[in-house]
């Protein structure tokens, strides 16, 4: 999972060093996100498939080596049309991530240790971020930013070739005969829009955060970049705690809403550490906390309801829909900040999260609601 979105990761800690070197503009920045992050939603429906049929070893595999192939472009390329390339080809890996990762907790993983392991997985995510905006970053300041990117590729082809060696066979494939009840669609549906809205205000963050650091609040391109490593430690930590909550019976459904409130309120500290700059520190801890941790618990909600042989189709459903949000948003997000300056793009980013939560609201229960 650290693999899966290591390209778009680098990216955003490496932005200011990129604008510099490549001489590319802040929304060319932006589309590298849409590009990636297109290429996963629309490849996500046919991953989804494809681990359904083939097993997640083999995607597993497939998707380290892809990671370090689009790693290795990112750190040759010459200029913005090559970089934007090789950020589409990483869209392959983040298609597989989630619905292999996902069947194998559902192979191997008993239903009560499901919420916490889930959590723990999807914490990989953002533990690609802490590698990024801090270790890799400090490495860029020593050997360039293109020596980073070339160790980030050369360790994914190393984990490529483990994951070969020790991951075991995959399971022949099942064809399920049982259509999906309407009421397990209709969760899926509902949790790929909350995650196209809450996909756009975090990739949104994701992308900018560096750049907001060090053109708008002063700070050093590594200082800078190490936001982009708190926030890959909060995301961490709320992702495991969360999704461990979302494990027990009957809370995984009330969480969503909850979780994109609490990203609302991130968003406006965002807006005001202009006026306060050390508020960007409590700022970031509390998006990785909420607006990070809840896409775990959608992952959470999609194993608690999909239909048997299906686990891989429906999590690239609600992975798309994440994943067009991650398309969409920071393009969004840099022509605005382009035209009227950075408050305006955080407080887009707060109406994201509120329209997510108002998606949410009818996922949670009812008093004596058997969703769960």
């Amino acid at each position: 999972m650290a693999f899966s979105m290591m390209q778009i990761f680098l990216i955003g800690a490496l932005g200011p060093r990129l604008v510099g070197e490549l001489g590319i503009s802040r929304t060319v920045l932006g589309l590298t996100t849409t590009a990636g992050f297109g290429a996963a939603a629309l490849l996500s429906p046919v991953a989804g498939r494809l681990v359904d049929r083939v097993g997640p070893r083999r995607c597993l595999v497939a998707l380290l080596l892809l990671a370090g192939v689009s790693l290795a472009l990112i750190g040759a390329a010459p200029g913005a049309a090559v970089l934007l390339a090789a950020v589409a080809l990483g869209g392959l890996p983040q298609a597989l991530a989630n619905p292999a990762t996902n069947k194998v907790i559902l192979a191997a993983v008993p239903a009560e240790r499901r919420g916490g392991v889930t959590g723990l997985k999807q914490s990989g995510v953002q533990f690609g971020a802490f590698l990024a905006g801090l270790p890799l970053s400090l490495l860029a300041a020593g050997v360039g930013w293109r020596g980073a990117v070339w160790t980030a590729a050369g360790t994914a082809a190393s984990a490529a070739v483990w994951a070969a060696l020790t991951l075991p066979p995959d399971a022949p494939a099942t064809a399920s005969s049982r259509r999906p009840a309407p009421s397990a669609r209709g969760v899926t549906k509902r949790l790929a829009l909350f995650s196209l809205l809450l996909g756009c205000g975090i990739a949104s963050v994701n992308t900018y955060l560096a750049l907001f650091g060090s053109q708008r609040l002063g700070l050093s391109p590594t200082a800078a970049a190490a936001l982009v490593a708190v926030l890959g430690v909060a995301g961490i930590g709320g992702r495991m705690g969360w999704s461990r909550a979302a494990g027990r019976p009957g809370r995984a459904a009330s969480l969503p809403a909850l979780l994109a409130a609490g990203a609302v309120g991130a968003a406006l500290l965002l807006a005001a550490a202009v006026v306060a700059h050390p508020l960007v520190w409590v700022a970031v801890i509390a998006v990785g906390s909420f607006a990070v941790a809840a896409n775990a618990v959608s992952m959470v909600l999609v194993m608690q309801h999909a239909a048997p042989g299906r686990a891989g189709q429906d999590s690239a459903l609600v992975s798309a829909g994440f994943f067009a949000g991650f398309a969409v948003g920071p393009p969004v997000f840099g022509a605005l900040v382009s035209a009227s300056g950075y408050v305006p793009g955080w407080l887009l980013v707060a109406a994201e999260f509120v329209v997510a939560a108002m998606v949410g609201v009818p996922l949670m229960p009812r008093h004596g609601d058997g969703l769960e």
